[in-house]
């Protein structure tokens, strides 16, 4: 396996010729890295203006590794070969680094460049990237691909400390301008190597100098923030990742920015903030592909039920506001957003009645929602990254009818969905006045938790929470709500029964839950065998542009579109479905007449396109012809045995239970004019995303009139 490394940005905050002056100081030999011990130019070239200069060195290194490795590898010193381009005129020094030891079982390879600051031309830039490649060790692959990585992120970290000490090494000696290259200037002394993977030029983890000569006013990390990190095609600034989002390993650094780099390469829909994306990776332990799996699971949810606009969009009916007894509760001793959950005076079962587990999820969503934004804004506020919340909950008054089955089912669905799609949020989960009862609920909730989670709960029984080691050490005393004898007011709900009178038939609940889904833009549609959805587009002028969007929730389907000159019959909406059997409810339209011939009265102007459960479909279709457009979804079956005529024992089944046979797809569909669509017509051809929580397999489908992006 390959283990790549990506660094962020690493700003300092002086000149490239004085960054340059310290870097150079580091050679023949550099005390403070004891790995490098030597190096010879093997060959040194400057154009005629002496505006550029090509070295090529050859650098040992005294590896930190077992003897027995060494003895058995049978060498003393690892030799890296070193390429350097040093552009004055332009203030850049590229580095390209291989290892001539072992090249043909190890392949290492680095690449750094030092520029100017693309908004400050005083600062300095760097970067490094870096790939190791095992192919075959004398069976010590494993090891040594241990010690490597260790090795390497030593040296990252170290050499922040290492371009400092000369920065302060050239101060104290006076030296605090270095003037710039011009034609008439001599050359600049020349840079050389020192890294791990390389030799030691590699200055990863570098952070901001202090000078106090410099003015830092200029650019704030908050500005800084917005400059390197606010478009699709930034990069990640060091300074920034320390700010928002805290002390990681360089390692970790390179996760973050690898994953968040193939996000904005792959992902063609909204990119997560990297607080959020940070939170999927520490989930996993930072398993880049693991942690990969689950995000794009999460961001395929989010999109299909709009969740970003839940703040915006979700009013939380008066039911909810009466009895649900949770909310917003200033912050604890750490800066982190404390939520304050009564649930022992939560009538659960009175609230999964009056209003289903969807309208209660969408609640807990807009908590986790809430949470994330006051997440933000804590950060902001205490200067310091927050980026999970504490949670207190309140169990006086729990009793078995608390364990009401319904009522538990919806709360392992939203712990569930919680999970899922908010790892890493919870800081910790402080339950007080726990009652005898608590075990049988927590033996029932306890498998849907993650372990890492687990580990952050903190139970007390009775008033031990007022005693040692119990509230006032997570919470300022100021702050505790009264109801748990502090001298806060909490705006917290206090619950009660929900009025029998409040509650709703499965029927109402069912309808209120569609009602909800075609609040968005996007539309709901069931799709059942021999029962397919068609959506009718009036095409008046030709070379419109028809755009879709939509997601499978359910099932398997075929995508087609059709063309015909004569518009449809209106939606047919029979009594049977096929087979004679009633059909199931649901927003089932068929457009195209059983009358109809293909090839007479309609057409098909695309190829059909097979959609699998859980893919995301974007494309477009430049229209040749005025007149009707049909978009069909039709359910997608596997083909009878050919070797007889037979009906198969499933097909048999499926006249019997067609609703076991029900697709759901969620569609958005626009028709834009030529000349408003964005983008070249001539680019218009099929293609995958490569954004895929399900499967790493693409298949395509060329059409020259349409193109059609498939995430799966």
């Amino acid at each position: 396996m390959v283990q790549k490394y990506q660094s962020p940005v690493r700003v300092y905050k002086h000149p490239f010729e004085l960054v340059m002056a310290a870097y150079e100081r580091r050679f023949p030999t550099c005390h403070l890295i004891p790995m490098f011990v030597a190096s010879d130019v093997v060959e040194e070239e400057t154009n005629e203006d002496g505006s550029t200069t090509r070295v090529e060195r050859r650098c040992a290194l005294d590896v930190d590794a077992p003897r027995l490795l060494k003895r058995i590898a049978g060498v003393d010193y690892v030799y890296f070969i070193q390429k350097n381009t040093l552009n004055r005129k332009e203030r850049t020094l590229h580095i390209e680094s291989h290892n001539e030891t072992f090249s043909n079982r190890v392949i290492i390879h680095e690449t750094c460049c030092y520029s100017v600051h693309p908004e400050n031309e005083d600062w300095t830039c760097f970067e490094q990237t870096a790939s190791l490649d095992i192919k075959s060790f004398f069976g010590f692959e494993s090891t040594v691909e241990k010690i490597a990585m260790k090795q390497y992120a030593s040296s990252i970290k170290k050499g922040k400390e290492i371009i400092e000490f000369y920065l302060k090494e050239l101060e104290d000696e006076g030296i605090t301008h270095i003037p710039r290259w011009t034609p008439s200037s001599l050359p600049l002394p020349l840079p050389r190597p020192a890294s791990l993977f390389t030799s030691p030029p590699v200055l990863p983890k570098l952070a901001v100098t202090p000078d106090a000569k410099q003015d830092s006013s200029a650019l704030q990390p908050d500005s800084l923030s917005e400059i390197l990190a606010g478009t699709p095609e930034d990069k990640l600034d060091a300074d920034y990742i320390k700010r928002y989002l805290g002390d990681l390993t360089p390692l970790q650094e390179s996760c973050l920015i690898r994953l968040r780099k193939w996000l904005q390469e792959t992902h063609k829909g909204k990119i997560p903030k990297d607080e959020h994306i940070l939170r999927f990776l520490r989930a996993r332990d930072f398993n880049m592909d693991k942690a990969r799996e689950i995000l794009c699971q999460s961001l395929t949810w989010r999109k299909q039920h709009q969740v970003d606009y839940l703040l915006e969009t979700w009013s939380s009916p008066q039911v909810l506001q009466d009895y649900y007894t949770g909310g917003w509760h200033h912050h604890d001793r750490d800066g982190r957003p404390l939520y304050v959950l009564r649930l022992g005076q939560m009538d659960t079962k009175g609230l999964v009645r009056a209003l289903g587990e969807e309208s209660l999820l969408r609640h807990v969503l807009s908590i986790n929602e809430e949470g994330l934004r006051r997440c933000e804004e804590n950060t902001k506020v205490f200067g310091r990254p927050i980026s999970c919340w504490t949670c207190l909950v309140d169990l006086e008054g729990l009793n078995m009818r608390h364990l009401w089955r319904p009522g538990v089912k919806a709360l392992l669905r939203i712990i569930e969905v919680v999970e899922a799609n908010y790892p890493e949020t919870l800081g910790r989960l402080l339950i007080l006045r726990a009652p005898r009862v608590f075990p049988v609920l927590w033996t029932l909730v306890s498998p849907f938790i993650d372990e890492n989670t687990r580990k952050k709960f903190l139970i007390y029984a009775g008033n031990d929470y007022q005693g040692p080691g119990g509230l006032v050490d997570y919470i300022d005393k100021e702050i505790i709500p009264d109801f748990l004898a502090g001298e806060c007011m909490c705006e917290v709900p206090e619950g009660g029964l929900v009025p029998k009178s409040m509650y709703r038939t499965a029927e109402e609940l069912e309808n209120e839950d569609v009602r909800l889904w075609t609040e968005t833009i996007y539309q709901s549609a069931s799709i059942f065998k021999g029962a397919p959805h068609e959506l009718l587009i009036e095409i008046i002028d030709a070379s419109s542009v028809i755009t879709w969007d939509f997601d499978m929730c359910k099932g398997d389907v075929v995508f087609n579109i059709y063309h015909s000159k004569r518009a449809p019959q209106p939606p047919r909406k029979d009594p049977l479905g096929p087979h004679g059997i009633t059909s199931p409810v649901g927003n089932n339209v068929q457009l195209i007449d059983k009358s109809w011939t293909l090839g007479q009265d309609y057409s098909m102007v695309e190829s059909p396109l097979i959609c699998k459960e859980g893919e995301s479909v974007q494309g477009s279709h430049v229209t040749r012809w005025p007149g009707f457009y049909i978009l069909q979804w039709k359910f997608h079956s596997m083909p009878a045995c050919s070797a007889t005529n037979l009906p198969r024992v499933d097909d048999v089944l499926a006249t019997l239970q067609v609703s076991s046979h029900k697709c759901k797809v969620m569609f958005y569909t626009e028709v834009l004019g030529s000349e408003d669509f964005r983008g070249s017509m001539t680019s218009l051809e099929s293609s995958h995303s490569g954004f895929s929580q399900l499967s790493a397999a693409t298949t395509f489908s060329s059409q020259s009139q349409s193109s059609s992006m498939i995430s799966r």
